[in-house]
């Protein structure tokens, strides 16, 4: 093999960081704010106790979640006649960007002692930020509180406890 050969995959491999490059700049300019202002819109809209965070890690990852923060205030009065119930904080909708630009979706749960640390999450799509839209977004959401009311109701064939 001579070093000619190396044309092609050396053109692919600059092409493949520009794809990335791109992929960021549409998560910088357009999604990050469109799925951060879509959510923010739920929340005010249908206030049940949950908060929008941004979040960034170290390097170039960066995430936004829908997350239950705190018990819906109109279901107060029904907790106080329960002096046991304790509201278990925690699940979340995540929109995070990977090192390659696309935007993982998935769901967290609450954190529980008794379950299973391999049921602690669902993994739901792959995209590309430029085909994240509101009404995908939107859908996520329907899919997330579906997934929610299944963990806070679970059928009795995945009962917890006794």
């Amino acid at each position: 093999m001579k070093i000619q050969h190396l044309v092609e995959h050396v053109n692919d491999y600059k092409a493949s960081i520009k794809i990335v490059v791109d992929k960021k700049t549409i998560w910088q300019t357009k999604t990050k704010t469109l799925i951060s202002n879509t959510l923010k819109s739920i929340c005010k809209q249908y206030d049940i106790g949950w908060k929008v965070q941004e979040l960034s890690w170290i390097g170039t990852n960066e995430a936004i979640n829908i997350t239950f923060d705190s018990f819906p205030k109109e279901l107060i009065d029904c907790t106080n006649q329960i002096p046991a119930y304790q509201f278990i904080q925690g699940g979340a909708l995540v929109f995070s960007q990977s090192y390659s630009g696309d935007v993982h979706t998935f769901i967290l749960f609450p954190y529980v002692e008794q379950i299973p640390i391999e049921n602690s999450s669902i993994e739901l799509e792959l995209y590309n930020p430029e085909h994240i839209t509101e009404k995908l977004i939107i859908e996520k959401v329907d899919e997330f509180l579906k997934e929610m009311i299944k963990w806070e109701v679970p059928s009795t064939k995945n009962k917890l406890g006794y």
